[in-house]
């Protein structure tokens, strides 16, 4: 939603802003700060023959930029309505992918069963490609584990910008600080919340020194017992099919979702436009893992929802926006539906987004639950949104 007060001027080479907040002097600092960032993003894409002095770089393109991630040249005028999503195509033969890059597209997937108040089966799937990116920021985890007794499923998309550094941080240590959590078991929502915070503070404190713009959204499913639960770091995605709809299990933290606006002028922060709205005219997501500049405004702090029934959920993906930019909730689930198989519904899914015209590295996890179809009963899934 964008703010009333918020004015955008057409020009190629200005942005007239009304800042809402605190008064102008106290924020010059951290204005400063981001136009130093803007300055030092700007030489990149110079350097890559692509201009980032255009107020409405990248308006009419399938990808937005997050971080500082590259931005597409202009190809339509300001004002022009969005391009529309072509139908949904034939999937692509592998061959459309690996001649591209034949080490780029990785896959693969499990059957697994877990303990709880009735057995839970659940087939998953993966697939992982670096797309039209110059190198691949995106990670991805899987995990069968005991923790305290118990089975627990672990699915993980980690979506990183400013480079690979936070994403792999993320996939190394995410799981294993929330496994090793003292209430993991019985307080779940609680560690999940304080493992989220955690880890953060440990990845900006073990990368002083270094580089203070990387950061990563984390998108995470967790099977414990009869529980699902879903937490989403960031502006990746988790969407779940429940009787053939869409229904998403999380809420993108974008810098003109008015809570998240608020939240941030409250911190002292501030949102402008510069191609998309960014936190402090840099970042695109308004929450995330690192981003060691851009604290406290950009946190890592969970949203959390809960959910009592999840009987008649079929499968769940989680994505990176490499997916998301060109692919409805709607034509992902039925893209989904049409493949029994996890792995190679995973795999489809990232082709399709590659033939619509994702410019960004692509990652998908699906989990298709088959535990109501085992037993009678009701299982309780919690749904936790965290950065996005």
């Amino acid at each position: 939603m964008k703010s009333q007060n918020s004015i955008q001027i057409e020009s190629q080479h200005a942005i007239i802003i009304d800042v809402v907040g605190p008064t102008l002097l106290s924020l010059l600092p951290f204005f400063l700060q981001s136009l130093f960032l803007w300055v030092k993003f700007q030489n990149k894409a110079l350097k890559s023959g692509r201009n980032l002095t255009d107020p409405f770089v990248a308006a009419s393109s399938f990808s937005p930029p997050r971080g500082d991630a590259d931005v597409e040249a202009l190809r339509s005028p300001a004002l022009a309505d969005p391009p529309q999503l072509p139908p949904l195509q034939p999937p692509q033969s592998d061959a459309m992918i690996s001649s591209r890059d034949p080490h780029a597209l990785f896959s693969g997937g499990g059957i697994s069963f877990l303990t709880g108040s009735r057995a839970a089966k659940f087939s998953y799937g993966y697939s992982s490609f670096k797309g039209k990116r110059p190198s691949m920021e995106d990670f991805y985890e899987t995990r069968i584990s005991e923790v305290d007794g118990q089975m627990v499923a672990f699915f993980g998309v980690f979506d990183g910008h400013g480079g690979s550094r936070t994403a792999e941080y993320l996939k190394n240590n995410l799981f294993k600080n929330l496994s090793t959590h003292p209430d993991f078991i019985k307080d779940t929502k609680t560690a999940i919340v304080e493992t989220f915070k955690q880890t953060d503070a440990d990845y900006l404190n073990e990368e002083k020194g270094q580089q203070k713009d990387a950061g990563s959204t984390a998108s995470t499913a967790v099977l414990l017992g009869d529980r699902l639960l879903v937490a989403n770091v960031g502006d990746s995605r988790v969407v779940a099919s429940r009787a053939g709809l869409a229904v998403p299990l999380s809420i993108d933290h974008k810098p003109d979702r008015s809570d998240e606006r608020l939240r941030i002028e409250d911190a002292g922060g501030f949102i402008i436009w510069a191609g998309t709205w960014r936190v402090g005219g840099v970042l695109a997501v308004s929450r995330a893992f690192g981003d060691k500049l851009l604290k406290p405004y950009v946190v890592a702090e969970p949203e959390i929802q809960v959910e009592e029934e999840i009987d008649g959920v079929d499968f769940i993906i989680i994505a990176s926006d490499g997916l998301w930019n060109v692919l409805s909730n709607e034509d992902a689930v039925a893209l989904v539906q049409q493949v029994t198989d996890a792995e190679a519904a995973a795999r489809k899914l990232i082709k399709e987004a590659y033939a619509r015209g994702s410019s960004d590295n692509i990652t998908c996890v699906v989990v298709r639950y088959w535990g109501h179809y085992l037993a009678k009963g009701r299982n309780r899934i919690m749904i936790i949104n965290g950065c996005k």
